[in-house]
């Protein structure tokens, strides 16, 4: 309590800077009902995050941050029908590279410099049948390239569907020279896929997959990558059906141990990992539910789409934001749907403050990110929204406490260190992030980790990197920090 005694006044205020931002709109028929994430990523290592953003039935964009809230749009190859994307640098070359999932082929765009991509699918790519993609996560196996997940939506060319046509998903690993692709069966339609340490410490995916077209006979699925196997209930794995949307992962309490929060229509999950290995709802006081509009006057229930944790006013303690939105023009649900930003209190719990916040935008939103685009040391906000323009917010919560950041490097194939865990000491209060790619709602960021410290002036930062060795320095705070693996 005495550590956060010093910023518990910071009430959070966001500007909003969407005029800033080139016209783009994610928009298209029923294949994008879904969709919409956004991709940030440095495009041309100038420390400034940049934002490639799905377009749907238009053309995807890049957009290049040039500091101080200035954006302009960069030409890129076009691309209609693009879902989302996910930053990766797939050859560790240093620049980062772009995995676009798309409603049809998938495309890889390798990056060049200077933001600048060339496409390099029919290279690297397997033959690809028309597939819906809508997940997408990454990680390494101790070869040179990263190992692919593809969450795969509704078969369209089911005669029988779309209900209980839900498709293939994908396993790509590099061999040779491509890509090579194996069925992870059975599919349930995701909408969010996570390579992430689970419970118990284990390398896992976690699959959060719509029951709107499953139907029945689906669930939430977590498949066992070192035994390449799914978990069953002899497991400790629970059936549960959600309409699965998001995840969001972190630790939220400092025991070490990744709690995870699954978005849906109706009630946001948050599930606490356990000594034991498994999984406990939160407490429905604890304020993450979230499951209907806090403003707007609409009272039937919210649908959540993208999840990010982050700490928006630099206490030492990780916040949320939940974009929402009607799937198009579902009458069971609410269309007046505001976002939420859930700032985590002293006692763990969650309140809403969107709105005094500046936040709570009524569109159907999407996907999002916390990014500190003007590098000031607070998260400011992008959304993307279904039929209306992309949403800009910077943070301009006053007297905020001291932050600090974190890039991990390391040679070889992996060369931004996906696995790694990354603690923060600071105080009293330890904070952990796993490094990885994927979850949220079809976009993620590559960018250094943030860590608010609250009143503390120095911070103790470990690296437990993915092949299991420790790397610890001390920094001071407001550092931009890059530990490199001995």
């Amino acid at each position: 309590m005495a550590f956060a005694a010093g910023i518990a006044q910071a009430a959070p205020k966001f500007e909003d800077m969407s005029d800033r931002l080139p016209p783009h709109v994610y928009g298209g028929g029923w294949e994008h009902f879904v969709g919409g994430g956004v991709a940030v990523f440095d495009c041309n290592n100038d420390a400034l995050p940049d934002i490639f953003a799905a377009g749907g039935a238009n053309p995807a964009t890049l957009i290049r941050n040039t500091g101080d809230f200035v954006f302009d749009p960069v030409a890129i190859k076009p691309m209609t029908g693009v879902t989302g994307a996910y930053p990766i640098d797939i050859d560790a070359d240093g620049l980062i590279d772009l995995f676009v999932m798309r409603a049809g082929a998938n495309v890889i765009l390798r990056g060049t410099g200077a933001c600048g991509f060339e496409d390099v699918t029919q290279d690297w790519m397997p033959a690809q049948a028309n597939a819906w993609t809508t997940a997408f996560t990454a990680w390494w196996e101790g070869g040179a390239r990263p190992v692919f997940a593809l969450g795969n939506y509704v078969d369209r060319a089911d005669p029988d569907g779309p209900f209980e046509a839900c498709d293939d998903n994908r396993i790509l690993r590099w061999e040779g020279a491509a890509y090579v692709a194996e069925d992870l069966t059975p599919g349930f339609c995701p909408l969010s896929i996570l390579a992430a340490r689970d419970a118990r410490g284990r390398m896992a995916l976690r699959l959060s997959n719509d029951r709107h077209y499953y139907v029945k006979g689906g669930y939430e699925q977590m498949w066992n990558i070192a035994e390449r196997r799914f978990l069953g209930q002899d497991d400790g794995w629970p059936r549960v059906s959600l309409w699965g949307m998001g995840i969001a992962s972190r630790d939220l309490n400092g025991d070490g141990r990744d709690d995870v929060m699954l978005t849906s229509m109706g009630d946001q999950v948050l599930h606490f990992g356990q000594a034991d290995g498994g999984y406990r709802a939160a407490d429905f006081s604890l304020g993450t539910y979230a499951q209907r509009p806090h403003v707007g006057g609409d009272g039937r229930p919210s649908t959540g789409w993208h999840a990010e944790f982050g700490d928006v006013d630099n206490d030492g303690r990780a916040d949320l934001f939940i974009a929402k939105g009607n799937v198009d023009q579902m009458p069971g649900m609410a269309m007046d749907d505001p976002n939420n930003l859930l700032m985590q209190r002293s006692d763990g719990r969650f309140e809403e403050v969107s709105a005094n916040a500046g936040v709570a935008s009524l569109t159907r939103s999407r996907g999002a990110a916390l990014v500190d685009f003007d590098l000031d040391g607070r998260l400011d906000l992008i959304v993307s929204n279904r039929r209306a323009p992309l949403e800009l917010y910077r943070n301009v919560t006053p007297e905020t406490g001291k932050w600090i950041t974190v890039e991990v490097r390391q040679a070889g194939g992996n060369r931004n260190a996906i696995g790694a865990v990354i603690s923060v000491q600071s105080g009293d209060r330890s904070q952990s992030i796993q490094q990885v790619i994927g979850g949220g709602h079809a976009g993620g960021q590559l960018l250094p980790r943030h860590f608010g410290l609250g009143d503390a002036a120095t911070a103790r930062i470990t690296v437990a990197w993915p092949d299991g060795t420790m790397t610890q320095v001390q920094a001071a705070a407001g550092a931009r920090v890059v530990v490199e693996k001995p």
